[in-house]
């Protein structure tokens, strides 16, 4: 339990302040920041990309109701697999819920480990050309029958500036790319403007970590808390959309491979870890290659809002 005192009193800045609490999968941002919340006196905005599928919940970790404990969180349970939510209509989205937050409120709360999703909300997403929804399906077909590998190496081809900087485990992502690339004959990459949109509110990114072998035993304690709820369960309940990007990820794919008889249930359970344990780090190095975030122990609360105080007085623009 992340313990500090309640130093809102010392807090003189706020007005319209996001807070960004960014980290791995199992860091421990939930407990954190519902610690959090009650001391601001606010509301929780997720920015997990699974999370906001109702149907997804063992597999993508979401909190319950006990770990909330009152604390209102959005963007939990708030749309159906059965839609395709881009990162363009969260942003959307998410800036029109802060505004109705900002009204009430001097500090919200944005946590969560989808880096792009942090990005869309503090910083604006680029503009890219639309596509037709027959190329994704194609490529979304082509994922099933040929595998990623293929894909990578395709976009490697046609825009080895991208494949340079994203991660190429991301499904979404490198889908995404080939589609821009493919419907325009030009580069994903030429399309990425680098400009910061304005916004009507400033941000304070902090980011969590943990000692390397903690983080690794957290992923693999909650992967059999996972197992022993009935993710294989959860899984076979989704094929039929199994073809969604949000179920192209760890905690699924490995279990819809298992289904199809691809390998046995210990076979499984390693990749799951081993696989959870690979995207933490991944995110790792994302957060740390942005620059922009602060980095603290999950347990260091207190540290976090004496930073907050630090980084509001006087008020200025997104630090």
């Amino acid at each position: 339990m992340v313990t500090f005192v309640n130093k809102l009193s010392f807090l003189t800045s706020l007005s319209r302040t996001l807070l960004v609490i960014a980290g791995p999968t199992a860091v421990g941002k939930t407990s954190l920041c519902v610690q959090l919340a009650k001391t601001l006196q606010t509301d929780v905005v997720s920015a997990d990309s699974r999370q906001l599928y109702r149907e997804l919940t063992i597999g993508t970790a979401k909190p319950t109701p006990a770990e909330m404990d009152g604390v209102r969180h959005h963007f939990i349970n708030s749309h159906s697999i059965t839609e395709l939510v881009s990162a363009g209509q969260y942003e959307r989205e998410a800036l029109a819920l802060l505004d109705q937050l900002f009204q009430n409120k001097d500090v919200v709360i944005l946590s969560g480990g989808t880096g792009l999703y942090i990005n869309a909300v503090c910083y604006g997403l680029d503009e890219m050309p639309s596509t037709e929804t027959a190329l994704r399906e194609q490529l979304m077909a082509r994922l099933q029958t040929e595998g990623l590998s293929v894909l990578q190496a395709e976009l490697r081809y046609l825009d080895p500036v991208y494949a340079q900087t994203v991660d190429m485990q991301n499904v979404q992502r490198v889908v995404r790319a080939l589609e821009v690339c493919l419907a325009t004959g030009q580069p994903y990459s030429s399309f990425r403007r680098q400009e910061v949109a304005e916004r009507p509110f400033r941000s304070v990114l902090v980011a969590l970590d943990r000692p390397r072998e903690e983080l690794y035993e957290r992923i693999d304690q909650r992967m059999d808390a996972m197992l022993a709820a009935g993710l294989v369960d959860e899984v076979r309940s989704l094929l039929p959309y199994r073809a969604h990007n949000a179920l192209q990820t760890v905690g699924y794919k490995e279990v819809f491979a298992y289904l199809d008889g691809t390998y046995n249930y210990e076979e499984m359970v390693r990749l799951l870890k081993r696989n959870s344990r690979r995207y933490a780090k991944r995110q790792l190095t994302w957060f740390r290659h942005q620059g922009d975030f602060h980095w603290f122990s999950a347990e260091d609360g207190e540290g976090i809002i004496e930073y907050l105080n630090r980084r509001t007085t006087p008020p200025g623009g997104s630090d």
